[in-house]
């Protein structure tokens, strides 16, 4: 038996914010009244003075494995999340060869079995190839162990394909994760579509991109009843939209990407690679709406949107560099951020990562009830560390924080009861 002693224990689930011990037989947590007492303490966690937490759950992190091992791999990948406190990861389709065949779903999940980190959960194609044309074999994706199912930021031009995807998927009370972002509208922009764009002379991405998108997607979620999840929504007016939604009474949730929480279009100034991101990052009015947002409930999680990239990838000129954010090992300290400006409490972010993502994804997963998988975080909230090349662990260094002084790390991680990292 393992006990994790003397620690902060916030179980947002169950509503525990106490110190106390952790109870953990054979990968299982136990409650300390439901522990034999024949059965000997093997090992010990000390504590003091440290955050134990369910392990956090992310809702969109690429590990580019099939295909693109030049910016990152499942062993590297989950490395990186388990020294970010992360224990499950869901991953999109947009692999190479794409998630539309059950092969390639478990061969992702049977490497990171193999691997022995953070578990991963495959999100399938909605459609073949992500084409927008056809039905993916949703059902075969399903029982090879897809969570659920997505054409990511690739196009359905097809309302009526679009349709029958999510009648399908209703049919099966499968979960349908939407990206939504209207091709024509993006065209060929790079950032946010308004002063600091123009001035810059780049491409711009109005946020109608986004929301144009959303609108025609809601219409066809309110049609054929779906389980729907709305990821990393960007703009002010998507969340109020998504919040008029669910006060209609739809099945919908939306996640935001950590740095729209932080970073905005104004943060491009100086044509700095690192700031190229799709969604792009947009105007302070948006940022506050998405904060406003998750204070309110309109944004049920916070997810990294990690998508690590091989040096290459940024080195050009903005509008020719690939986009994407390397940022498991951002996600928690920049939470805690949230904390320190007193936007949300502690139990509240925690809760944005472990339990409210299990919800969303239909999983009895994100709590440290007696019985559940000892999945577990344990991190020092007031650890003060610098991000560099050394203390990163992802293969992906795409970061505008690279350099930062952050606070707040973790120093333990726990999959299945077996400590997998530990600072």
């Amino acid at each position: 038996m393992l006990v994790i002693k003397n620690g902060r224990v916030i179980d947002p689930k169950n509503q525990i914010d106490q110190v106390q011990d952790v109870y953990i037989i054979d990968g299982k947590i136990v409650d300390c009244d439901k522990v034999d007492p024949q059965i000997q303490i093997t090992s010990t966690l000390d504590a003091t003075g440290k955050v134990v937490a369910p392990g956090f759950i992310d809702l969109s992190a690429h590990v580019r494995e099939p295909g693109q091992t030049q910016k990152g791999t499942i062993a590297s990948e989950t490395a990186a999340a388990v020294a970010a406190g992360i224990t499950m990861l869901v991953t999109p389709p947009t692999t190479s060869p794409v998630v539309d065949t059950a092969a390639v779903a478990e061969l992702i999940i049977d490497r990171s079995e193999a691997n022995g980190l953070a578990k991963i959960l495959p999100t399938g194609a909605l459609t073949r190839g992500l084409e927008g044309q056809q039905l993916a074999p949703m059902h075969a994706l399903h029982r090879s162990g897809c969570i659920a199912f997505s054409n990511a930021r690739e196009p359905v031009p097809s309302a009526l394909v679009m349709l029958r995807c999510l009648e399908y998927a209703a049919t099966h009370d499968f979960l349908v994760i939407f990206k939504p972002q209207d091709p024509e509208l993006t065209g060929k922009g790079c950032m946010h579509d308004d002063t600091t764009c123009t001035r810059l002379g780049l491409a711009g991405i109005p946020e109608t991109a986004e929301t144009v998108e959303l609108a025609r997607c809601l219409l066809l979620v309110e049609q054929t009843g779906v389980r729907a999840h709305f990821g990393q929504l960007s703009c002010d007016r998507s969340v109020r939209m998504i919040m008029d939604a669910r006060k209609r009474g739809l099945n919908v949730t939306a996640d935001v990407a950590v740095h729209h929480l932080f970073l905005t279009d104004e943060n491009v100034d100086g044509f700095d690679s690192q700031f190229h991101v799709i969604p792009p990052l947009r105007s302070q009015l948006d940022r506050a709406g998405l904060r406003h947002a998750l204070v309110t409930d309109g944004i049920q999680a916070i997810c990294s949107d990690h998508q690590p990239h091989d040096p290459a990838a940024k080195q050009a000129p903005f509008a020719a560099t690939e986009p994407g954010i390397s940022s498991l090992e951002t996600l928690l300290p920049l939470g805690l951020m949230l904390v320190t400006q007193q936007l949300i409490t502690l139990p509240q972010l925690i809760d944005k990562l472990t339990a409210s993502p299990a919800a969303i994804l239909g999983l009895n997963s994100g709590s440290l009830e007696h019985g559940a998988a000892a999945d577990i975080c344990i991190f020092d909230p007031e650890l003060e560390w610098q991000l560099n090349s050394e203390t990163c662990t992802s293969a992906g260094k795409n970061t505008p924080f690279m350099g930062s002084n952050l606070i707040g790390r973790v120093t333990h991680t726990l999959v299945d009861g077996k400590l997998v990292y530990q600072l």
